[in-house]
């Protein structure tokens, strides 16, 4: 649901079905954020890659972390969609929903660990302020023991996380209760 046209699966042609087919196979469904890049099927298959990279792929950083900032950044982007549906996903790692509930509001005020703290705090900054990043913010992270390759993988979780929130806020990508739940947590191979 936007404000553009979307293909339903059963309209899907010979190059989008495929790819809500495994969607489907893999994640258990069809997100809204994902459905309304469907008149795009090329720009659909570049996407997901980058998100499934980004968001399971092997890295430093846990899931809990890269949901964690996920909903940081959609936080500072003021894109409430991506803060419901990575809010619900982070659910999967922190059962206190009044701590959840402080991430999604502010995660300054939340209880976190100092790594996590670090990170929501680099994540905030890039998006917030692009340009003011500075060598001292890469050596604070390392001094919390995060690899360069971290770093990357946490820079570009914030990157593609900036790109998403504009995608969901410029097309009017919509979401209900039933649209944020049901998703498989890790994608099936």
């Amino acid at each position: 649901m936007s404000w553009i046209n979307e293909v339903d699966i059963a309209d899907a042609d010979n190059k989008l079905k495929p790819i809500y087919d495994e969607l489907i196979r893999s994640r258990g469904k069809i997100s809204n954020i994902l459905k309304v890049h469907s008149l795009n099927p090329d720009a659909l298959k570049s996407h997901l890659d980058l998100y499934m990279t980004v968001m399971f792929g092997k890295s430093g950083l846990s899931r809990k972390e890269r949901e964690c900032l996920a909903v940081v950044v959609s936080r500072a982007d003021n894109c409430e969609y991506c803060v419901n549906h990575h809010a619900e996903s982070l659910s999967r790692y922190i059962k206190d929903k009044t701590l959840l509930e402080q991430i999604k509001k502010d995660y300054r005020q939340a209880d976190l660990p100092p790594r996590l703290i670090a990170l929501c705090d680099y994540a905030h900054k890039l998006t917030a302020q692009p340009g003011k990043q500075s060598e001292e913010d890469i050596k604070q992270l390392q001094g919390l023991g995060l690899a360069d390759k971290d770093i990357l993988d946490l820079t570009l979780i914030v990157a593609y996380f900036n790109f998403v929130n504009r995608i969901a806020l410029g097309l009017g990508v919509a979401f209900n209760t039933q649209e944020l739940q049901g998703y498989k947590d890790e994608p099936s191979n």
